[in-house]
């Protein structure tokens, strides 16, 4: 059955709605399709924050949504969606999409679904077909009702994550909805309801089944989006770390810090409105096993240690490109990082001096100060380049790695 409410304490603020996205939902109701806001927009604005982006979804087919604009592209093979173009904004439109009633024969043997793409009839054919009941309110801006087809409304006033649908067949159809109930938990400061949170620790398993790029992209929205520290702290709690980083899931106490430190300033940037390369994080997560490898190469074969350390950066990174598809971009500026650590701690004089034109130069030095955090014996060494860069001044240019000395 069908719910609207509007009660006083599930107001929708429109000074929090894009004015772009209001003409889009207007234009196409106008021209005679249902539209409406649906999804994290609305969950945000009743939660009394400001939305990043605003989705709409519409009865109309993705032709007949780019017949209505003129600034729209669509994008897709399999579903199609519609951008709606306003400068550097952009509306992202989709039409109904099914429930996944029909979607049986898309499933493998271990419940995944590969495809997920036939057009649904009615808004509450595509709410139900979401991941969360929070996630699955919309919203007609037009008539300022709220529609809710589940207990979306109720579990926001409850502050909890709960899965549409049967927790367990969910998260097998899509192992990233459990990525996503913790990235909530973490975002949020929700609680996660008793059978969705149960169905978790049965089914995270499944997560091995998950692309490496598409496990990529989900570890940049848990580390890289203002919440690092605690969606660390909850993959740690249910045991999932393993699946983006498999050595962090039992860390020594100077490693612990090392790694917080990081994440804690990353939270940092990200709030002060500043960028942050993902490299950087990347590298603190790697950095111990980059480290240890480079060792045992020198104590074997007695290499020089800048050379054991790429070599050992190579082996590292093969090996976790095969849970998650880093791409190169990073780990090029991660090996830079890596590799500089052995030239901080030891040069002097010239090549010191010659050492601070280096591109990569203040992300390992922001990397060697948070190694300094945790290792007191470095801490002499960071504070020493620190006075370098006040005696031999450089062009500064923006820095995107998240320093112990901000």
């Amino acid at each position: 059955m069908t719910k609207s409410r509007v009660a006083k304490h599930h107001h929708i603020d429109h000074a929090l709605i894009s004015p772009n996205a209001l003409i889009v939902v207007k234009k196409l109701q106008k021209n005679g399709y249902q539209a409406y806001l649906v999804g994290g927009c609305i969950r945000d604005i009743l939660l009394h924050k400001s939305p990043k982006d605003f989705d709409v979804v519409t009865s109309a087919n993705p032709d007949q949504v780019k017949k209505s604009f003129r600034n729209c592209r669509l994008i897709g093979r399999r579903f199609r969606l519609a951008h709606i173009l306003f400068g550097r904004e952009i509306i992202e439109v989709a039409t109904f999409r099914s429930n996944g009633q029909k979607a049986d024969a898309s499933k493998t043997l271990d419940g995944r679904v590969l495809f997920d793409n036939e057009y649904g009839k009615s808004l509450k054919d595509d709410a139900l077909r979401r991941d969360f009941t929070i996630n699955a309110l919309c919203y007609d801006p037009l008539k300022r009702k709220i529609f809710d087809f589940s207990t979306g409304l109720d579990d926001l006033d409850k502050k909890q994550i709960r899965v549409l649908g049967e927790a367990e067949q969910r998260y097998r159809e899509d192992p990233v909805r459990m990525l996503r109930a913790i990235r909530f938990k973490a975002k949020l400061g929700f609680s996660i309801e008793a059978q969705s949170n149960k169905a978790i620790d049965l089914c995270r398993d499944t997560l091995f089944s998950v692309p490496p790029a598409r496990l990529f992209d989900e570890s940049l929205k848990m580390f890289q989006t203002g919440h690092a520290v605690e969606s660390f702290e909850q993959l740690r709690q249910h045991n999932m770390l393993s699946y983006f980083y498999p050595d962090l899931e039992v860390l020594d106490e100077m490693r612990e810090l090392f790694i917080m430190r990081a994440l804690a300033n990353t939270d940092k940037r990200i709030s002060q409105g500043m960028s942050v390369n993902p490299a950087f994080l990347i590298a603190v997560f790697l950095w111990h096993d980059v480290f240890q490898g480079a060792k045992k190469i020198t104590g074997k074969t007695k290499m020089p240690q800048a050379i054991a350390i790429q070599k050992a950066a190579t082996e590292i990174l093969s090996k976790q490109c095969r849970l998650l598809a880093i791409p190169r971009r990073f780990t090029n500026v991660m090996r830079d990082i890596w590799g500089m650590q052995y030239r901080l701690e030891k040069y002097q004089g010239g090549k010191a001096k010659k050492l601070l034109q280096h591109p990569r130069f203040r992300a390992a030095y922001d990397f060697l100060c948070l190694r300094a955090e945790a290792e007191p014996g470095l801490k002499a060494k960071s504070e020493w380049w620190t006075q370098m860069q006040e005696k031999y001044p450089v062009e500064k240019k923006p820095r995107h790695y998240p320093s112990a000395r901000q």
